[in-house]
């Protein structure tokens, strides 16, 4: 997915959900930050979103431009509609959203999970294909590493974990150079 498919998702969503603000929590949330990040990090075809003020209406979404409707068939990419618990991103994520608005969103805003706490959501899940994102956000110094430590304190999950974590993240740093 590319910047201008994320924006046409959208404002899709915003029209659909009637709601102007639409939470991008998933892989593609990266946009928000960074309009031309590697490919290897633009894989997925999906967003991961849900109306900010109506949650509920993400099943809306999903059912109208999710994968395998009509939408999906003809644009080859689709809205995959979560709730505001699906990312286990660190403590105080929803305060850093970053805005994703402009002509091709028609008004509506896209609020993208930032870099750091997307990463992070993403080691959370910990699939092979997580761990691929954030090697990728660190060996193209989307992310730094200091601020994924610092925030992997404030992670919702046991310190077992969040240790496992930070271990995973200096591993692959060691391993960028």
């Amino acid at each position: 997915m590319v910047l201008e498919q994320l924006e046409h998702l959208i404002r899709a969503c915003a029209d659909i959900a009637a709601d102007d603000d639409i939470v991008v929590v998933g892989s593609q949330a990266v946009l928000g930050s960074h309009a031309d990040p590697p490919p290897a990090m633009l894989v997925s075809v999906e967003a991961d979103v849900y109306p900010l003020h109506w949650p509920k209406r993400a099943d809306v979404i999903e059912g109208a431009i999710g994968e395998g409707s009509p939408f999906h068939a003809t644009f080859d990419y689709y809205a995959h509609g979560v709730g505001p618990d699906t990312a286990k991103g660190p403590e105080g994520w929803e305060d850093r959203l970053v805005a994703l608005r402009s002509e091709n969103t028609r008004g509506a805003t896209g609020w993208c999970m930032e870099v750091h706490d997307l990463v992070l959501a993403k080691c959370v899940a910990g699939r092979p294909k997580d761990w691929s994102f954030a090697e990728n956000a660190l060996r193209h110094q989307i992310v730094r590493l200091a601020e994924l430590r610092a925030r992997a304190a404030l992670l919702p999950v046991p310190a077992c974990h969040r240790e496992s974590i930070a271990e995973g993240l200096e591993a692959r740093e060691e391993t960028r150079g």
